[in-house]
């Protein structure tokens, strides 16, 4: 599978921006997926992950309630909603597919990583 992130951008404090991941393959609907960040000087860190349905997602508390995961099988595509941003949200933000399942991702088993796409939100 072959992971490509885009739709980061520059935005002022409280707005909007929409990530999306596109994925190559045919076994799409076989990995839960889920998105990473990482800041200058800091570890990737857990945003979120959504189930092989799309039924269950789970987020860091950093970002639950601004923040939405949603997929797309029949397209493969997995979406990051990420509203009220923050300067502190301001990363590099990645895709990322596990074959183990959402239940994983959070634990950095990962099998497939997406170059990153870059998020700079200023005060």
């Amino acid at each position: 599978v072959q992971l490509q992130a885009s739709g980061g951008g520059l935005v002022q404090a409280g707005g909007s921006l929409r990530l999306s991941c596109a994925a190559s393959g045919r076994a799409f609907s076989s990995y839960g997926m889920g998105w990473f960040r990482q800041a200058p000087g800091k570890e990737r860190e857990f945003v979120g992950a959504i189930s092989r349905s799309g039924s269950i997602t789970t987020y860091a508390d950093s970002v639950k309630g601004r923040f939405t995961i949603s997929r797309d099988n029949a397209k493969n595509t997995v979406t990051l909603q990420m509203n009220s941003l923050k300067p502190e949200d301001t990363a590099i933000y990645y895709c990322a597919a596990a074959l183990g399942g959402w239940t994983v991702i959070k634990r950095l088993a990962v099998d497939y990583w997406g170059r990153g796409t870059q998020v700079t939100v200023s005060s």
